[in-house]
């Protein structure tokens, strides 16, 4: 074998991990871009380091280890990602003001396909989406970094207790331990959203739901909306730390701070193992349609009871491998869905 296919033949071994890698890493930092780069890193510490490899472990565990090491010493700042309501009370309409927060801040949003591996079993892609929606991955936030690096490998990717200990050069005592603690902690407060249930796929009546969304949010029917909203509904906007409660405050900024968003565009994405759309409004100068968020939507009994928006579009719509632009004829809108 020659040296460019031996070359060949690891890259393409490493690439085989590189979702569920980066499922692991973004769980553990909660940002989509440092995720990817901690996955990088690892790979290139892999790379650079396969005749250390013993073979002791799996290649898969020998990489995972990699990861967690990676992970660890990015967290070691303390740098905690945050939603809105993680940071500040709710603000009435009234007192309702637009004030960002550095990128560094904020909880960060991710395509499903970047990070949940297509598994055999229907159950074992449940828990997975489960383990990326934003309110587990706020709870997952209040944990120090090793009780997370221990919930996530037990509970989430269903590793054993000796296996972990292994991994973090620990014991399983010590494994157990922080995994009590981490749930205990995780047990001490509701997050909001944590009640979101929305099946794998949709199922008619939550399909319908979306549908009656699109046509209220794209014909900007406050009427619409407003049935369609749980009344203790919570809109977010990263990265201004104003959230909202309640139908009445949601709609009333929509047609007021928010009144620009009229007549936008909906295109389907996956995010975060919620049903999410990517949001363009016209565009007044150049005729067309321009990015302006993406939206993640958590349901519960039939409501929307989560209306996130991620407005930093330069970013996260590559991210989606979505269009900068849309053309306002129809089929270029559906093109863009079918990218989505």
């Amino acid at each position: 074998m020659t040296n460019g296919t031996a070359t060949t033949d690891l890259d393409a071994t490493l690439e085989r991990y590189r979702v569920e890698l980066t499922g692991y890493c973004y769980r553990m930092l909660g940002s989509s871009f440092e995720a990817e780069d901690a996955v990088q890193d690892t790979m290139i510490r892999a790379w650079r380091s396969l005749d250390k490899f013993e073979g002791r472990s799996s290649l898969r565990s020998w990489l995972y280890r990699i990861a967690t090491n990676v992970c660890l010493d990015m967290l070691s700042a303390g740098n905690k990602r945050a939603r809105p309501m993680d940071l500040t009370e709710s603000t009435p309409l009234a007192q309702a003001a637009l004030s960002p927060r550095p990128d560094h801040t904020w909880l960060e949003p991710m395509p499903d396909d970047r990070v949940l591996p297509t598994p055999a079993d229907p159950a074992e892609a449940a828990v997975a989406k489960e383990s990326v929606r934003l309110a587990f991955m706020a709870a997952l936030q209040r944990l120090p970094a090793k009780q997370r690096a221990v919930l996530i490998l037990r509970e989430v990717l269903a590793w054993k207790a000796s296996e972990v200990a292994e991994l973090l050069d620990t014991s399983v005592a010590s494994v157990n331990s922080a995994l009590q603690r981490a749930r205990a902690t995780l047990a001490e407060r509701r997050e909001p959203g944590a009640d979101a249930s929305v099946s794998d796929p949709l199922d008619e009546d939550q399909q319908k739901l979306l549908d009656r969304y699109v046509a209220a949010f794209e014909g900007y029917d406050m009427s619409a909306l407003t049935a369609l909203l749980h009344e203790d509904a919570v809109m977010t906007m990263p990265p201004f730390d104003l959230w909202l409660t309640g139908a009445d405050d949601i709609t009333g900024f929509m047609t007021t701070l928010g009144a620009a968003c009229a007549h936008s565009k909906l295109v389907p994405v996956e995010v975060n193992g919620l049903p999410g759309f990517a949001q363009y409004k016209p565009d007044p100068d150049n005729g067309g349609y321009t990015p302006w968020a993406v939206q993640a939507l958590e349901i519960s009994d039939g409501r929307i009871t989560g209306f996130h928006c991620f407005l930093d579009t330069q970013r996260w719509f590559p991210l989606f491998g979505l269009p900068l632009r849309l053309e306002a004829e129809t089929d270029e809108v559906e093109q863009g869905a079918q990218r989505g």
